[in-house]
């Protein structure tokens, strides 16, 4: 945990920052001393604060996941469940023989030893496992996105405000530091009115596009397949959907699920917007043609309406899985006298400011008209406006960059267990997770139902 003296310098170097930019000075920021963001020392954790976890899936994510939760003091890894043999084998080879292992997630929802579940299974089973851990008692970390069809939303919702457990949803941008910076600067005005968002995953490889390596065991007898199926329709078992099921309606959502959902809640949170209340997508499955029924290439087209937290803006997304700029993000901010660039590990901020004049001449039709009426046009313009209101107002450019070693994921989770110790509020509630997510669920329907999807922010729903 942050002393509160490092608390208390974090916020001075913050402080400072601001000040030099208002200077108007060049500046690339750090904060170089990472103790005032990582932990500088193992504090003392009783017994009472002793967190014990389990993770429920554990492929990419939930190996991800547990490793960065065990990074925090006082957690512990009790238990962990998965639908794979070979999964539950490299538990124990990693995390020590005495981890319980096992296929069935309920079994460890009835154990009075366990604090909180980490969730990284397939998108189908995000709600009903959430559900399930919070009605059992337990605090609940799910990865992104934390439903899979729009209709179960509410429901996870209601879960968490019923029984007060705390639920965190993992999209861990909205733990960064980068972040914080870059809305305290859109706060200030730093690029003026913001009017577009532009953002982006691309990707060129096999693994990016979701085609992971395969175990040389994975058949019926190793895999839980007719739990991994349950409440579907009776289906053979097929290796691809269970070791590949990002690319499966069935068991993901896709791109937009996976990867647009993070691009939205970095703008959310930066915006303070509850969503937007137009969705528009389109797409093709232009490459990986390896029995997947989702798009490799999708582009949403969202409208965010003027409310008291935002001016009307519009958002872009785009995930190529084929791209040959190679694998890249960014998300950009555009403003009326500025753009903000999200980077991997910083942003920068570029400023274009329009004079208060028009400008006359150059590509204009000015040089159309008789040279005595140019005359007295020009003459009538440097009257009307001065010299000085004739220029563009300049402003330095800002350049962030996060100090090296600095984990957001870490962050994400030290957020989570802070509020599983001591009730703190946590940066993505069900609903925060839920306004992110159900827009780029709507860019699925739009896309499959080749149609425009209206959505109420504000009350969370189809309309």
């Amino acid at each position: 945990m942050k002393s509160k003296s490092s608390r208390r310098k974090f916020i001075r170097q913050i402080g400072t920052s601001s000040v030099l930019l208002a200077a108007g000075t060049l500046q690339t920021m750090a904060i170089n001393e990472t103790r005032t963001i990582t932990i500088p020392f193992a504090p003392r954790i009783s017994q009472n604060d002793k967190i014990r976890i389990a993770t429920i899936g554990m492929g990419i994510m939930g190996n991800a996941d547990t490793d960065t939760a065990l990074k925090v003091p006082g957690v512990e890894l009790v238990a962990a469940c998965d639908l794979y043999n070979g999964r539950l084998t490299r538990v124990k080879e990693k995390y020590g023989i005495n981890v319980l292992t096992t296929r069935d997630y309920r079994e460890l929802l009835n154990r009075k030893d366990i604090d909180a579940i980490i969730i990284a299974t397939s998108d189908q089973w995000h709600a009903r496992i959430a559900i399930d851990a919070m009605n059992s008692g337990k605090a609940v970390y799910c990865e992104k996105p934390v439903v899979q069809k729009i209709s179960d939303g509410l429901n996870v919702i209601a879960a968490q405000k019923k029984t007060g457990k705390p639920m965190q949803v993992g999209s861990q941008r909205v733990s960064s530091i980068v972040y914080g910076k870059a809305k305290e600067l859109y706060k200030a005005g730093a690029i003026g009115k913001l009017n577009c968002v532009e953002a982006s995953f691309d990707r060129q490889d096999a693994l990016g596009a979701w085609e992971y390596t395969m175990p040389t065991d994975g058949s019926p007898q190793t895999v839980d397949w007719d739990r991994y199926t349950e409440g579907m329709a009776k289906m053979p078992y097929d290796a691809r959907k269970f070791f590949w099921w990002r690319n499966y309606r069935d068991f993901g959502t896709g791109v937009a699920g996976d990867l647009f959902v993070h691009l939205l809640s970095g703008i959310h949170l930066l915006t303070d917007s509850k969503g937007p209340d137009t969705v528009f997508a389109s797409g093709q499955l232009c490459y990986w043609k390896d029995g997947r029924d989702v798009p490799d290439v999708m582009v949403g087209i969202m409208h965010y309406p003027e409310t008291k937290e935002h001016p009307e803006f519009q958002v872009t997304l785009r995930v190529n899985f084929v791209s040959g700029q190679g694998d890249k993000g960014m998300t950009r901010f555009i403003g009326s006298e500025g753009v903000m660039e999200m980077l991997d590990s910083g942003f920068s901020l570029t400023n274009s400011i329009m004079s208060k004049a028009p400008g006359i001449g150059g590509w204009d039709s000015f040089d159309t008209y008789p040279k005595a009426m140019q005359e007295e046009l020009m003459k009538q313009y440097n009257l009307k406006y001065s010299a000085e209101e004739q220029k563009r107002p300049t402003k330095p450019g800002v350049k962030y960059v996060a100090p090296e070693g600095y984990d957001e994921h870490l962050e994400h989770f030290k957020n989570f267990f802070d509020g599983v110790r001591s009730n703190k509020p946590l940066v993505e509630g069900p609903e925060f997770g839920f306004r992110a997510a159900a827009p780029t669920l709507a860019c699925n329907d739009s896309y499959f139902q080749k149609k425009i999807i209206k959505w109420d922010p504000v009350n969370m729903k189809v309309v």
